[in-house]
């Protein structure tokens, strides 16, 4: 046991040296967000539902959102018996009907939105083959990674601007940077990508109204989303509660961007090296889809 435990906090720290962790203090996060109205996607499980604990503990008016809606009610429940606000709202973030009804609703009843935490996502590893009479795959992935988020943060965004304040935060993710692009997740890296495009143009328009804007490139993190792919789980990464602490980074420092800190060396060095890389990782695709099928 006790040399589990060791493995297990020698390969956190790992994790936090390579992808990075929240500097924020209690103190800070609370002088930012304590008495505020801030809205957590994807809050039932991992980064979001770490997010909306810390959030809770510092003292915001959490509004939850998610498909799943017992474990949302849950983690709402777990926030308010520690002494937090919390209100959960069931949505699907794929049914237009549903993300403009909870636009409605959160404005009725909260007044207003200070903080929103885009983080609900899915995704998918699967090869083009195994996709071809798929078209699910990529029109599932594309709702819920980009169109739902952009209906959400359009139907947010006039309340905003006529108070002039507001924070939109969206975690996307490492892969969508000048980085070697990894076969296999074609439907996932491209909705992601989408949507990061979207916010750094909606940013500029915005900013002149006292609107801010930032996108988290995040690393590993082991979640449940990242579960289904058993090569991640051998490789250093972030708990969601540490991927929460950089979240929570951003929404106090409103920086407009957050990325770990070797992503610069590596797109300078996939600029030059674009060529070969792309050779290894098609080979090792080629290989690992050919054991696949036997």
């Amino acid at each position: 046991m006790a040399r589990h435990s060791f493995r297990t906090r020698t390969w956190r720290n790992l994790g936090l040296l390579i992808h990075g962790y929240g500097r924020t203090s209690r103190n800070e996060l609370r002088d930012a967000v304590g008495g505020r109205t801030v809205l957590v996607t994807g809050a039932s499980f991992g980064i979001g539902e770490a997010t909306a604990r810390r959030l809770g503990a510092a003292g915001a008016t959490v509004l939850i959102a998610a498909r799943s809606s017992e474990p949302l009610q849950a983690v709402a429940d777990a926030i308010n018996a520690e002494g937090g606000t919390a209100h959960a709202y069931p949505t699907d973030l794929t049914e237009p009907a549903e993300v403009d009804t909870l636009v409605k609703r959160l404005l009725d009843e909260h007044g207003q939105v200070d903080v929103l935490v885009n983080n609900a996502g899915k995704s998918i590893r699967r090869s083009l083959a195994r996709s071809y009479d798929r078209p699910q795959d990529f029109e599932r992935t594309i709702d819920v990674n980009y169109l739902g988020p952009v209906r959400l943060t359009m139907g947010l965004l006039p309340s905003m601007r006529a108070r002039r304040t507001g924070h939109i935060v969206n975690v996307s993710t490492q892969g969508v940077r000048p980085f070697p692009v990894a076969p296999g997740w074609s439907a996932y890296l491209a909705s992601k990508a989408a949507f990061e495009v979207w916010m750094r143009s909606m940013a500029l328009e915005v900013r002149g109204d006292g609107i801010t804007a930032t996108n988290i490139y995040m690393g590993l993190v082991h979640t449940r989303m990242s579960a289904p792919t058993p090569s991640l789980s051998r490789l250093p990464g972030l708990a969601p509660d540490d991927a929460a602490r950089l979240v929570c980074d951003a929404i106090v420092r409103r920086p407009r961007s957050v990325a770990p800190w070797w992503s610069p060396a590596v797109s300078v060095s996939n600029a030059f090296l674009s060529r070969p890389i792309d050779l290894i990782l098609s080979g090792v695709f080629r290989r690992g889809e050919k054991g696949r099928t036997r």
